[in-house]
């Protein structure tokens, strides 16, 4: 289908292509390993800044799904780099898991185990393995897919936040709004996406057992068949805590929830989501698109927040794409297009040697005190929603 001037496809290719990997490609620590950890909004890079382990994990997932994509020997160079990081520096061999946050050169300041951050991992590794067949990598996926496993459940799902030696700490790093949250749909997300691409690297019985219980999770418990909307944040038995809804990550829960259902290969599974993730989408498409064509970021208690978070735009577009190839329904398509026409217009930094604003006012005015690589800002959202909308070859 062709709507408009045919050009989203193309300019979204180059943004990939001539915009984002070079930016993140120049961040390469060349001297202590990995990826430079911090960039604030005037550009200016700290290369002694802390290394966060969630970051590396991104970026050596981004380089693995841009190699498959694009098949560009280049990538195969930063995805190594970003894989020699993580075996030598990210991973705890002596107590499991993965460290939070490393120095500059890499040496853990912050051992903190946390189930969100260990996903990570997993899904880059696995992703590595799946771009380049390095068995190692796939060894260290299962190795970390066991340290959850085994010191993360509990009787009704996964615990999150751990000290170094698996006992278990408040979960600051993913509560928000000040709430406390012991049980998050953030990280029941992730895992299904972790465990997702580690099922499609090695189609392990047991990986598929634990990816069909976490989709009975967001499908049973997360997914709120009343409002066609997601729960945030739960107590340890998954009990509601606050009344939030995070437009973003219902609207990227979406495809990935879809993926998931694609990979395992169960029918009824596929036909099930499919009718969820619809209704979800028109509901997010009714309550969170701005007259910009913006995305909202949430909703808190009876208050809207309208800021233009760069994550949320960029899964709004795959999200809206997913859900037009689900429904055939053309509104989805024009609703992601007007998503693309204004990360285009507002979020791209369009100054020399940026990337993209990590949040902007509803009136499109960027947040100076935003940074533009840090700890959570990275390739993996607006990467990633280049390399779908690239694979899935619909025009917008």
């Amino acid at each position: 289908m062709i709507i408009d001037d045919c050009k989203a496809l193309n300019e979204i290719k180059m943004e990939l292509t001539g915009h984002i990997i070079p930016f993140w490609s120049a961040l390469k620590d060349e001297e202590n390993g990995g990826f430079y950890g911090f960039m604030n909004n005037a550009l200016e890079l700290d290369k002694k800044a802390d290394k966060g382990v969630i970051l590396h994990a991104r970026i050596l997932w981004f380089y693995s799904k841009a190699y498959i994509t694009l098949k560009d020997e280049m990538l195969k160079e930063y995805a190594f780099h970003a894989f020699e990081f993580m075996k030598n520096h990210c991973i705890d061999y002596e107590k499991g898991g993965v460290y939070w946050m490393l120095d500059h050169k890499g040496r853990p300041v912050d051992t903190m185990k946390h189930t969100y951050n260990i996903a990570f991992c997993i899904y880059a590794l696995s992703c590595y393995y799946n771009a380049f067949g390095d068995r190692f990598a796939l060894d260290l996926a299962y190795k970390l897919f066991t340290d959850i496993e085994e010191n993360t459940l509990d009787e009704y799902g996964y615990r999150e936040a751990f000290s170094r030696d698996w006992q278990l700490i408040d979960n600051e790093a993913l509560s928000e709004n000040g709430l406390k949250a012991d049980k998050t749909m953030n990280t029941v997300l992730h895992l299904i996406e972790a465990y997702t691409e580690l099922l499609k690297a090695d189609r392990s019985e047991r990986v598929e057992e634990r990816l069909r219980f976490l989709l009975s999770q967001m499908s049973d418990i997360i997914y709120d068949a009343d409002t066609d909307a997601l729960r945030v944040f739960f107590d340890e038995k998954f009990g509601l805590v606050g009344d939030i809804h995070s437009f973003g990550h219902d609207i990227e829960a979406t495809w990935l929830t879809d993926r998931a259902c694609k990979v395992i290969g169960d029918a009824a599974l596929i036909e099930k989501f499919r009718q969820i993730n619809v209704r979800i989408a028109r509901n997010i498409q009714k309550l969170a698109i701005d007259t910009d064509g913006a995305m909202k970021n949430e909703r808190e208690n009876d208050k809207i927040d309208a800021t233009r978070v760069w994550w949320v735009q960029a899964e709004a577009v795959v999200g809206f794409i997913n859900a037009y190839q689900n429904s055939n329904d053309e509104a989805f398509l024009k609703t992601a297009k007007g998503v693309w026409d204004y990360i285009r217009d507002n979020v791209v930094d369009k100054r020399e040697g940026g990337e993209w604003f990590s949040e902007l006012e509803a009136d499109g005015t960027p947040r100076e005190y935003k940074e533009q690589v840090g700890p959570w800002k990275c390739p993996y959202h607006n990467g990633r929603m280049c390399l779908e909308v690239i694979a899935r070859g619909v025009e917008l």
